[in-house]
């Protein structure tokens, strides 16, 4: 159990630090805790695919952590979204589904609200698990530095989850969705791209998205004190004044800040003066470039300057809030098993792979069953071939094949070295969507889980275009039960 903790406030939060440094929050974002210690409001609100009703999710007390048990209460048996992500400083610069813009268009999905599941201080809390063309947005904003004014922002992030796509961002963008030039951007960006800068080893960096250049020091290309950095939780600083900026960062769970660069603009016509226009952004680009992923949890944009100081103070109590990955669900890297159906239909029915094709089923298998459908029905996990923090499943027959969605249907495969087929490979398990066992979610589709529908598996959400997205018996069909292996 994960309720051990006490839920006290915090006697102040990172918002309250700032305060006291003189570089007030002006926006502060979090799915998982209060950011100021008086803070008793909503954090964020879902929506559930079953009747389109929203709540909103608050803390446990003033100045706590959110409450997940009143949001896994309302999603039971079905699937929900993050629909707003509340702002906390009081100038209402509300995060919500971005629109279309210069670069693609919209509006952009919307995080599953359960797919990035963690603790603080012992308590079952959410982050914002961003896919690709997932995206939030604020474009009337209050209160958020334009032109050359400074500006601070700091983001916790999973250091685990990135990639090469632009542009996984939080912080200051265009008011139009379109990039309006040089210097019109001043956002935290997180990933390993390479395309304009980038830091030392391969990534993922923390760097500056400036619009039309991501920043690892003064100049593009290779900026070598800008170290990888994959904390399973990471501190990600960005600030900057008329004429300098920082890149700051560091494990958030332990230890301090570090400095990876401090000092002038680029020297490129358009970055100095800064020409910020003040809309706030989340897990895209300025111009709504959304290829990226990566996973949010909490975030702040500042007025003024913070001091290193003020954000060592912050990072302190960063630490101290205590995050930590969750508890384990499902069955664990190395074992051999098989998985059985749940549905009243089929209970006595297994996933397991066809002889004559590719395609992956649901079958009854018994103990005089053919040794065939019972090596066919048994899997090996694996850690998981796009996210070390979810799983894969190998076949027990078929070494060096593995189950992977491919138009929403599963099939056995052999990798064939692309990070497609690694994401399509990866599973992350969670408890079971219709109270009863384990339900497999797809690591690039975070809405949609492993389903049986018509006999065949699928990756399915609760609701949509295709029939194997049917509502009905979807929690059942999507819920599975680990059992020992057939073989």
């Amino acid at each position: 159990m994960l309720t051990s903790a006490p839920s006290h406030a915090a006697v102040q939060g990172p918002c309250d630090i700032y305060a006291a440094g003189g570089s007030p929050c002006v926006a502060a974002h979090s799915t998982t805790r209060a950011l100021f210690g008086a803070f008793s409001g909503s954090l964020y609100q879902v929506r559930r695919s079953s009747d389109n009703a929203t709540l909103n999710i608050g803390v446990l007390v003033a100045g706590g952590v959110a409450n997940a048990a009143a949001q896994d209460s309302f999603c039971a048996n079905t699937t929900c979204v993050i629909t707003v992500i509340y702002d906390q400083s009081g100038h209402g610069n509300n995060l919500t589904q971005a629109p279309a813009g210069g670069a693609a268009g919209g509006p952009d999905n919307l995080a599953y609200a359960t797919a990035a599941p963690t603790t603080v201080g012992g308590h079952k809390v959410y982050g914002v698990f961003v896919a690709p063309g997932t995206g939030y947005r604020d474009d009337a904003t209050s209160g958020i530095a334009t032109g050359d004014a400074a500006e601070g922002e700091y983001a916790i992030f999973d250091g685990t989850h990135y990639d090469g796509g632009c542009c996984f961002d939080y912080g200051n963008a265009e008011t139009s969705n379109n990039d309006t030039g040089n210097g019109h951007m001043e956002a935290i960006y997180f990933g390993n791209i390479k395309v304009w800068g980038y830091g030392s080893g391969n990534g993922p960096w923390i760097m500056a998205d400036l619009e039309n250049g991501l920043y690892s020091g003064v100049n593009a290309g290779l900026n070598s004190g800008d170290p990888t950095i994959n904390d399973r939780f990471t501190t990600a600083i960005v600030k900057g004044e008329a004429g300098h900026w920082s890149i700051r960062g560091g494990n958030a769970q332990s230890g301090g800040l570090s400095t990876f660069y401090s000092g002038a603009r680029p020297n490129v016509s358009g970055y100095n003066p800064m020409h910020k226009e003040g809309a706030i952004i989340l897990g895209i680009g300025g111009d709504n470039s959304k290829d990226s992923a990566g996973t949010f949890y909490e975030g702040v944009m500042t007025s003024g300057y913070p001091s290193d100081t003020t954000e060592n103070s912050v990072q302190a109590n960063i630490t101290a809030a205590g995050y930590a990955a969750p508890a384990s669900v499902g069955p664990a890297p190395g074992s051999r098993i098989s998985i059985q159906a749940t549905t009243s239909c089929c209970t006595g029915d297994y996933i397991k792979h066809d002889d004559s094709d590719t395609k992956v089923v649901i079958a009854p298998i018994t103990s005089s069953s053919s040794s065939t459908a019972k090596a066919d029905s048994t899997w090996i996990v694996t850690t998981g071939l796009a996210d070390t923090s979810c799983i894969s499943f190998e076949s027990a027959n078929n070494s060096g094949q593995y189950l992977r969605h491919s138009g929403f249907e599963l099939y056995l495969q052999a990798p064939d070295g692309s990070a497609l087929f690694n994401q399509d490979a990866t599973f992350c398990p969670q408890a079971g969507n219709s109270g009863t066992g384990v339900s497999f979610e797809s690591w690039g589709y975070p809405n949609k889980f492993i389903r049986h529908y018509n006999l065949t598996a699928y990756i399915a959400s609760d609701g949509g275009s295709n029939a194997w997205d049917a509502t009905s018996l979807w929690p059942n069909d999507t819920s599975w039960l680990v059992a020992s292996p057939w073989a």
